[in-house]
């Protein structure tokens, strides 16, 4: 099973867990064709467990029938109760879609995963091992391609492995200095850090991840790369030729100087967790 970790307060004193262990946050647009194997994959592994468990999926703004698709499996599997689809009618973007999630659910533990499965869910106990290797310390454990021990099981396209070196460079150098990985879909933290890393949060592109992962460690949290299974997977419908790779690339570079300028007066607080965080923001 499952377990939920210790939730401590800046004393040490432990919080009151949720009767939820784990939520789910999985941000979708057009993934009609794929999110019902997701789904599969996700609730028959956590069924396994015993855990008690939501899945939120976040259906960004897509013109195709994601959310009906996702309404319909979900009544046919009896997970009504489980598996539930958040959605509002404008395109957003990913960080968007995650934070509109995180700040909506419900469970002790937060993951976050892309919708293609590209990271298996069993790589979720890796993730939870190293939250609970540090009780009374607030960790944001982030799943990690390319550190020692992880697996490339299909790896991408040459244009992306090498974009993506560019990029992390430039991300270690201007704000996230020391992490290998700050793209990969699958990341983990508990109820309380999810809340007060991502309702500082602002930017609504792929590079969110880094604003994420930059916040937390201005909040004092500790970010520690898990390394993980991972496999590419065709079908991702951000990109759909080598040219809009390049140009979401130099956003996402652009968007650094962002992440630095919006927080640049945010230092840890007394407590390492936040306790109290304002209402979630309406789409």
């Amino acid at each position: 099973m499952l377990k939920e970790p210790g939730i401590y307060s800046g004393d040490g004193t432990e919080i009151a867990a949720t009767p939820i262990a784990l939520s789910v946050v999985i941000p979708a647009y057009n993934e009609s064709k794929r999110i019902e194997r997701t789904l599969a994959g996700a609730t028959n592994y956590l069924d396994s467990l015993g855990t008690e468990y939501e899945i939120l999926v976040v259906d960004d703004g897509s013109p195709d029938d994601t959310a009906s698709v996702i309404a319909a499996w979900a009544t046919a599997h009896h997970a009504e109760n489980r598996v539930r689809v958040l959605r509002y009618d404008t395109n957003r973007g990913k960080g968007y879609a995650v934070r509109h999630g995180v700040l909506r659910s419900a469970g002790a533990l937060v993951l976050f995963m892309d919708a293609d499965l590209a990271t298996p869910i069993e790589e979720i106990t890796k993730l939870q091992g190293a939250i609970n290797a540090a009780p009374g310390e607030t960790v944001y454990a982030i799943g990690s391609r390319d550190i020692h021990g992880g697996d490339l099981l299909v790896r991408q396209p040459w244009y992306r492995e090498k974009l993506g070196r560019v990029f992390n460079g430039t991300v270690q150098l201007l704000a996230t200095p020391g992490v290998v990985d700050t793209q990969c879909g699958f990341k983990l933290l508990t109820r309380d850090a999810g809340r007060a890393v991502f309702s500082r949060c602002v930017l609504d592109g792929f590079s969110f991840d880094v604003e994420a992962i930059f916040v937390a460690r201005r909040l004092g949290f500790r970010v520690v790369e898990v390394p993980v299974r991972w496999a590419h997977q065709e079908g991702a419908a951000a990109f759909t030729s080598k040219a809009k790779y390049l140009l979401h690339g130099l956003k996402m570079i652009g968007e650094l100087l962002r992440i630095r300028w919006a927080h640049r007066g945010l230092h840890p607080q007394k407590s390492p967790i936040l306790n109290t965080v304002a209402a979630p923001p309406s789409p």
